[in-house]
């Protein structure tokens, strides 16, 4: 994905660091530490499962993944339409979208207590029905994949496949600073739901450059590490100031 992104880059500049690589690395650490400690509680909650005998496992392991998957896509795709409405959800979700150039590491950009909301909604009908340690580590592995290629600076053409995955070519609309304005493409694997929420978007001439990136509102957010994991409490705008504004 990386290499990738050198060979072929989308915006060449989104490839140098602003100061900012020393700390994509340290959440791209906690983000991976936080995922294999949720998948050792597997075990565990699995055993609160109220009928663990629903879960499919006559099915091959390809297709119990790909149900994995579709789950937790719609779990954690409704949890992030919240994040953009609720406020104090907001504020936890605000670190991702602080970023001013987008490269893979950007998608591991998470607050833990978001990433926590998200693994939630995703995870629990999976855990609820019995899901194994197996699928629950290709499920981990593969939302990590996803979350590199959806953030990634590298300039691919998905053709039609743009109304069913959510690569990166879709996310960027996502990352533009305005509220209402980049209150699109939801989707973590798929575009299905943003379909369904009438929130899906593209427009294959847009082309995006470091000035969309942001949070329009807060120019001057923390960049560090410490100060993004303190800022949610902390006062902050609001997000949308009007009924009318989050409509539009």
């Amino acid at each position: 994905s990386f290499v990738v992104e050198h060979i072929i880059p989308y915006e060449p500049s989104w490839n140098s660091s602003r100061g900012d690589a020393g700390r994509d690395v340290i959440y791209a650490f906690a983000y991976e530490a936080s995922v294999y400690a949720s998948v050792a509680l597997i075990p565990v909650l699995t055993l609160l499962s109220p009928d663990p005998g629903l879960w499919p496992d006559q099915w091959p392991l390809w297709g119990q993944l790909l149900f994995a998957i579709i789950v937790a896509d719609l779990g954690i795709t409704l949890c992030h339409y919240a994040s953009h409405r609720v406020e104090w959800m907001w504020r936890f979700h605000a670190p991702h979208h602080s970023v001013t150039r987008m490269y893979g590491f950007n998608g591991l950009i998470k607050h833990p207590i978001h990433q926590l909301l998200e693994t939630t909604a995703g995870t629990t009908p999976l855990l609820l029905i019995g899901m194994p340690v197996e699928v629950g580590l290709l499920l981990g592995f593969a939302i990590t994949i996803q979350l590199l290629l959806q953030h990634s600076n590298a300039d691919m053409r998905i053709g039609p496949l743009r109304h069913v995955l959510a690569l990166a070519p879709l996310h960027r609309f996502h990352h533009q600073k305005w509220a209402g304005i980049g209150d699109v493409n939801f989707g973590l694997f798929t575009n299905i739901w943003d379909h369904l929420l009438g929130t899906a978007v593209y427009e294959p001439d847009k082309r995006f450059t470091s000035d969309h990136l942001g949070i329009g509102k807060q120019p001057d957010y923390p960049v560090e590490y410490l100060g993004q994991l303190t800022a949610p409490f902390r006062a902050q705008p609001k997000q949308y100031d009007t009924i009318a504004q989050l409509a539009e």
